[in-house]
């Protein structure tokens, strides 16, 4: 049986993952990668947003807070594991690529919303700061995408999985109940 596949899946993992690639590299590279830092050129935009979310900025680095590092370590896994599913659903044809997939898209949504959380059960410590404009701007549509896409990736894959145990189970029945005959 072959794989089915989604072009806008694919789309997704591919095309976000160099988006989470650079995001990774300035939180890894940090402070080189932060305002008045050697690499900073590479991260240009992130002079506004580490003045956005303090999570990304000098008060956490400061702080020694791994959260920024952590939730990054994350991403490069999820990431690989998009791209596997990538690899296995359009190059392999593993019939369990699927399972790869969900997995990545279940990983990114859960982390992303520990992230909203966080910022709630902190009081929202690290976006507080920030006028609604620049909220809703730099950090809300934004990372809601990475809530919206995941949640849409893992119903879409999960309704496929699904299907697919429901069609083994029949032919499993239909094999049982001819031997029994």
């Amino acid at each position: 049986m072959a794989v089915k596949t989604h072009t806008w899946i694919t789309l997704w993992f591919v095309l976000s993952a160099p988006v989470i690639f650079w995001d990774v590299g300035y939180c890894f590279m940090r402070p080189r990668s932060m305002l008045g830092g050697d690499l900073h050129w590479i991260w240009k935009p992130y002079e506004i947003y580490q003045n956005i979310d303090y999570v990304y900025g000098v008060k956490a680095l400061e702080a020694g807070d791994g959260f920024t590092n952590a939730q990054s370590l994350l991403n490069v896994i999820e990431t690989l594991m998009s791209l596997a599913y990538v690899y296995l659903a359009h190059v392999s044809g593993w019939s369990p690529a699927p399972l790869i997939g969900f997995a990545a898209a279940s990983m990114t949504l859960s982390k992303t919303v520990l992230y909203w959380a966080q910022e709630y059960y902190c009081g929202f410590c690290a976006i507080g700061h920030n006028a609604w404009s620049d909220l809703i701007v730099y950090w809300i549509l934004p990372n809601g995408l990475w809530i919206v896409v995941p949640s849409l990736i893992v119903a879409r894959l999960g309704k496929d999985i699904a299907a697919s145990l429901h069609v083994a189970e029949r032919n499993a029945i239909k094999t049982a109940s001819g031997k029994l005959q």
